[in-house]
Order: C-alpha cells, then structure tokens, then sequence
C-alpha cells in the first residue's frame, strides 16, 4: 500500500476539519518527526490564502508553551499548507459538548 504524500510529508490520518480547510497527521520523512498540516483547498478566494499565510507567519514569530510551532508554510499546486508541531491528545471541541 502506497500513503498520500504532501511534499515531503507522509500523511499518516486526519485530525479534523474547519472553516479553512482539513488538519492532517503527517510524518516528516526528512526529520522523522510526527506534523500537522493544515491544507487549504484550491477553490479559496485569493484573500483567503492570503490571511492563511498571515496567519502562519504571525504564529511564526511566538514563542509560547500554549503555542503551536509552526514548522512550514508551501503551496503544491493550487492547495496551500501550513506545517505545524503536532500535539497528541484531545481536541479543543470537547470542552464544548455537554
């Protein structure tokens, strides 16, 4: 069985979906160390792709325990993508759901 790739990353299951796009799972086969990418399709508006890249590079500049480190930004093909530490455990959602 061959797995999807996104660039050099190995996507490994999808942690969730949002108003920008799909989080996945990913290994970095160049450091070996476990990713998440945020993928945004292809059919978002200019703007859109623009204050997603915004958002990569002010998250970029924190430093913080309660922050992700984001690892990457690219495009591949039309889809753009963050890279970002992944953190194992429960998602935000659950503190919401009775």
């Amino acid at each position: 069985m061959t797995r999807e790739t996104i660039g050099h990353y190995e996507i490994l299951d999808k942690l969730g979906e949002g108003g920008m796009g799909v989080v996945w799972k990913a290994r970095d086969t160049r450091l070996g160390r476990l990713v998440a990418i945020k993928a945004m399709p292809a059919e978002r508006l200019a703007d859109e792709k623009r204050r997603f890249f915004q958002e990569a590079r002010a998250a970029s500049g924190l430093n913080h325990p309660n922050i992700v480190t984001v690892h990457d930004i690219f495009d591949e093909g039309a889809n753009s993508f963050i890279v970002m530490e992944y953190v194992p455990g429960k998602t935000l959602e659950w503190r919401w759901k009775s």
